[in-house]
């Protein structure tokens, strides 16, 4: 590759708390034959979860300063709104970056990746996953929520060797805004076409270019358009690295836009200085680069931690709830409206997405902000320090699971956390254990949904405390 040295900086992986048991909900869909595989789990996003808010935490494990923002996604929450300038506030970054949005196809992430990496300046790359599928399809449980994110630089832990890219408008499934849930196409199809004549031609296109044998490749991160294509595109290309990308699939299922840059945060955190890692995103064409390890990744170790840990979900109904594919009866508590005002969000919109507090002139922090300090003695206004709360781990100190206000997840838990800055904030939980919260425990901050407007389809963000530590899954 000729002109350009540009490297993968840092990367981040998200996964929700709950994996759904594939064969658990085989089960439960035992009497009608429907569901597809009944091996492995899927990552099951919450009620307060969405494309947006799976890309904030998977960025949040980037470090860096990027100068320009890119947010991929397929199934991003908003039309006319920019996601991307979201998270820029969500992270608190400078105002004067630049944003974009792309979508399109699964391969947007990868295909914004490759283009910073030939571009200049350092570009965050965040993307995230909640798709809509039909409660029995195949799609509802081999698709998973989830985010991923990338930092591109002028210099980093993966260099960027080679790459190559075919377009090819293969209709696999079809969706659009009349039909959201996708309508899958004959699998044997698909599964010719496109590692034939789309991902095995990118793929030896971008070891040409790099100059490189397929079999040196040591880890590979590639998207399949269906489980089990990977045999396949080994064979054609003579590539005879494991592919993470089929273990992702197994653990926390397709995770559309997000699914190749997690699996390449994983590779890394397998890999070794020198080895060579294939990355390849699938949809509507393919986007394949080679890169060579220059040492360690920042965040793949904790991608890594983040693929084992989670809580088991067996329970089918409930998996249909937090999926929006059955509609329950919640009655007269849930009927009340939440309309967000376009004024408030101008006036306090960044200090709450980004969960900026203020210190004063007498060092004490509080949340909100206010034009006189909350603190006993003082007599007027004065100017508050930003100060930033949603790094900052927590402690409990009081503590309620309410069953009577409504949730769509019951129960409804809240409290008051303090921070070690002497903060403290009424606030919700959220991702309990069996056990639940108590007084005393550490929580740390994760921007969820606040409230829905489904009167016009509208939501708000804000952050919510849930445990330090997340359990390791069983097994």
């Amino acid at each position: 590759m000729q002109g350009h040295d540009r490297f993968i900086a840092s990367v981040g992986a998200y996964a929700p708390l709950l994996r759904m048991d594939r064969a658990a909900a085989a089960k439960a869909l035992r009497f009608s034959g429907l569901g597809g595989r009944a091996s492995g789990t899927r990552a099951v996003a919450s009620w307060d979860e969405d494309a947006l808010t799976l890309a904030v935490e998977a960025s949040r494990a980037v470090a860096g300063a990027p100068q320009s923002v890119v947010f991929a996604s397929t199934s991003a929450p908003f039309i006319e709104r920019s996601h991307a300038t979201l998270l820029g506030e969500a992270l608190a970054l400078d105002p004067r970056i630049r944003t974009n949005d792309v979508a399109g196809s699964r391969r947007c992430a990868v295909s914004a990746l490759l283009d910073a990496l030939l571009g200049i300046g350092e570009t965050l790359i965040a993307t995230g996953e909640k798709r809509p599928a039909n409660a029995g399809s195949s799609q509802h449980l081999a698709q998973g929520d989830g985010g991923a994110a990338a930092l591109v630089s002028d210099h980093g832990a993966a260099q960027l060797i080679g790459y190559a890219s075919v377009s090819h408008d293969l209709v696999d499934v079809y969706a659009s805004q009349e039909h959201t849930e996708p309508y899958a196409y004959e699998e044997r199809f698909v599964r010719e076409t496109s590692v034939a004549r789309v991902i095995a031609p990118a793929v030896k296109a971008a070891c040409a270019r790099a100059g490189i044998e397929p079999g040196r490749i040591a880890f590979a991160a590639v998207h399949e358009p269906l489980a089990g294509c990977w045999r396949d595109i080994a064979r054609l290309t003579g590539v005879t690295a494991l592919n993470l990308a089929s273990d992702l699939t197994q653990t926390l299922g397709d995770l559309g836009t997000a699914h190749a840059l997690f699996a390449f945060a994983l590779a890394c955190a397998r890999a070794k200085p020198g080895d060579l890692l294939l990355l390849a995103g699938f949809g509507s064409g393919c986007d394949a680069m080679i890169f060579r390890m220059t040492g360690v990744m920042p965040g793949a170790a904790e991608a890594a931690t983040m693929l084992r840990s989670g809580i088991a979900l067996d329970d089918y109904v409930r998996f249909l709830s937090l999926t929006g594919t059955v509609d329950l009866d919640w009655g007269v508590r849930s009927e009340f409206e939440q309309k967000a005002q376009a004024t408030v969000l101008e006036r306090y919109g960044r200090d709450m997405i980004g969960f900026i507090g203020g210190r004063d002139s007498k060092g004490n922090v509080q949340f909100p902000k206010s034009r006189i300090p909350v603190r006993p003695d003082a007599t007027g206004p004065e100017p508050l320090e930003n100060v930033r709360l949603a790094d900052d781990v927590a402690k409990i100190v009081s503590v309620t699971a309410d069953r009577l206000n409504f949730t769509p997840d019951p129960p409804f838990w809240f409290g008051l956390v303090q921070f070690d800055n002497g903060a403290r904030v009424m606030m919700e939980f959220t991702d309990a254990n069996a056990e639940g919260f108590s007084v005393g425990d550490e929580v740390r901050m994760r921007l969820r949904i606040k409230s829905r407007d489904t009167r016009r389809g509208f939501r708000t963000y804000f952050w919510k405390s849930a445990p330090a530590q997340r359990p390791l899954i069983e097994g």
